[in-house]
């Protein structure tokens, strides 16, 4: 099992070239089962999601074809396979994404539920109720959701809670629909824009997306398309918060700011310096941060998948910071990995109140999700000493390269077996 060592007290100087979103990349390759026609993705980031996504896709009837490291193209002129087995859905759970797609392109889909998941629930149930007002019949049988509609038919459909992968599960199905779906109280995040720009591409007809009304008047059939993954903004935010903790200087390439205007105030609030240059960021931090108060929702407010990496912030920051978790009921589990390195965190229900120390302690400590991981990183960056990041196959699934684009800008990090 691989582990990541970290000699911590190096401040980050330099530059970084910011990868494709893994969370607009997933739902844009579910998007190649709504055509006949080939597409080809650019600026796919090389993550154990994607690589697990294309397998499903492949053993579906998918070809796929990588151009280069980041360049993708798949074509699915036949899909001989409308299944989603347990033992890929268990490790990713993004694979409710073809359910979509799958209905409203040949008819039926037969996708393992996901089952449980170590920040929290997820309940699919959005996605069962939407298909089923677009006209699905669905069965749930022996831990699978058995969908078919000979032709699924637009619909008035109110979410009864803010789903990002809901969302775009049901506009995908929607742009095969014969009429007009509406989606009420949808998921407003950039992934789920991206996901609306490259459909209309393919000849779809979306509009509203980014707001919390989306409507989509369904097409006949969609073409192929050559399109560019955006950047990742969570990536961004992390490589920012680690610059900030570190009081160093970076400057962040292809990356996209307004895409993440709640997590740059918290880092003005907490001290830094930011520039902002179209497809550039710069930020310099000369001084300890200030602690950071803050409360995880919906977009545009600040992300849940931003919550861990701050707590590293203000593990070392002046003040006391209060952080409430509202998305994931159990996404604090980084807290006891922190303790371990001295942080002062105490959990009160929902909410983690942190108070900052001058110096954290490298320690051995346990990777438990993916941006659990990005805090433990953080963390060992400013440690004193060694820390030892172990189970970092969940930092895989969302970092591209991770040490090796740290390493660039001055962290002493290293991969070992």
């Amino acid at each position: 099992m691989q582990k990541l060592l970290i000699q911590g007290g190096y401040p980050l100087q330099g530059e970084i070239t910011i990868s494709g979103a893994k969370n607009a990349a997933l739902p844009l390759l579910c998007a190649s089962l709504l055509t006949t026609d080939a597409i080809e993705l650019s600026n796919v980031p090389e993550l154990m999601d994607i690589v697990t996504m294309l397998s499903l896709l492949q053993q579906m009837g998918v070809v796929t074809r990588r151009k280069d490291h980041s360049k993708i193209e798949l074509s699915t002129k036949d899909v001989s396979n409308p299944t989603a087995p347990y033992e890929m859905v268990k490790t990713m759970r993004a694979a409710i994404l073809v359910l979509g797609p799958l209905v409203a392109r040949v008819g039926e889909a037969h996708i393992s539920l996901p089952g449980g998941c170590a920040i929290g629930l997820r309940p699919v149930d959005q996605h069962i109720k939407g298909l089923q007002a677009m006209g699905a019949e669905i069965a749930i049988e022996h831990g699978y959701i058995r969908a078919q509609a000979s032709k699924l038919k637009g619909a008035r459909i109110l979410m009864d809670i803010v789903t990002v992968t809901g969302t775009e599960n049901l506009m995908m199905a929607a742009t095969l629909a014969s009429g007009l779906t509406i989606i009420e109280n949808a998921a407003r995040e950039p992934e789920i824009i991206d996901l609306a720009n490259c459909l209309n591409q393919m000849g779809a007809k979306i509009s509203g997306a980014g707001t919390d009304i989306i409507t989509i008047e369904g097409v006949e059939a969609l073409h192929g398309v050559s399109y560019e993954v955006m950047p990742d903004r969570i990536e961004t935010g992390t490589f920012l918060t680690a610059a900030t903790t570190t009081t160093g200087e970076i400057l962040l390439k292809k990356a996209r700011a307004e895409t993440l205007d709640a997590v740059t105030s918290k880092l003005l609030e907490a001290g830094a310096l930011i520039d902002f240059d179209r497809d550039q960021i710069h930020l310099v931090m000369n001084k300890r941060p200030q602690s950071v108060s803050l409360r995880t929702a919906p977009h545009p407010a600040f992300p849940t998948d931003m919550q861990a990496q701050f707590m590293a912030l203000n593990a070392i920051a002046e003040g006391t910071a209060l952080i409430t978790e509202t998305i994931f009921e159990n996404r604090f589990m980084h807290v006891q990995e922190l303790k371990r390195l001295n942080a002062d965190i105490t959990v009160e229900g929902n909410t983690a109140v942190i108070k900052g120390i001058q110096q954290l302690d490298g320690a051995n400590v346990m990777a438990t999700d993916l941006r659990a991981s990005a805090s433990l990183v953080i963390a060992g960056l400013v440690a004193r000493d060694e820390t030892t990041i172990d189970r970092i196959y969940h930092l895989d699934r969302g970092y591209e390269s991770i040490e090796k684009k740290l390493s660039s800008v001055g962290a002493r990090i290293k991969r070992v077996t």
